[in-house]
């Protein structure tokens, strides 16, 4: 009998271009959260996802850990949610907004609100 041989798959995987980076206001668009605000705490470019403070709170069981001064129990904890959800929320005119790119004298690229023109990157 001829062994068969296993061979891995080759993955064509490309990152996801997510709009929004660690650090900005955000505003959830849908969800059990929708309508809330909060700042972005973690991106995972590989998922698509983003971690956002104060949104989409989950219940966790946690096991003690005596070795390391863990406490167990339950505890709440953000969980990642798809970045197609959160729009880009400028401070400046208080509202939710899509993002224009511009280019500086020095050719630098940088992102600006489409209302009141305002720069996210400083």
């Amino acid at each position: 009998m001829l062994s068969q041989r296993r061979t891995r798959k080759k993955s064509n995987f490309v990152p996801f271009s997510i709009h929004v980076r660690t650090g900005d206001t955000v505003l959830v668009l849908s969800g059990k959260d929708k309508g809330k605000t909060g700042t972005v705490r973690r991106v995972f470019n590989d998922r698509g996802r983003v971690v956002v403070e104060g949104v989409n709170i989950v219940k966790k069981a946690k096991r003690a850990n005596p070795m390391g001064g863990d406490r167990g129990g339950i505890i709440e904890m953000e969980a990642p949610l798809a970045a197609a959800k959160l729009m880009l929320y400028c401070l400046q005119c208080s509202k939710p907004t899509r993002i224009k790119h511009d280019v500086s004298k020095d050719g630098k690229k940088f992102r600006v609100c489409h209302h009141c023109k305002a720069q996210f990157d400083q």
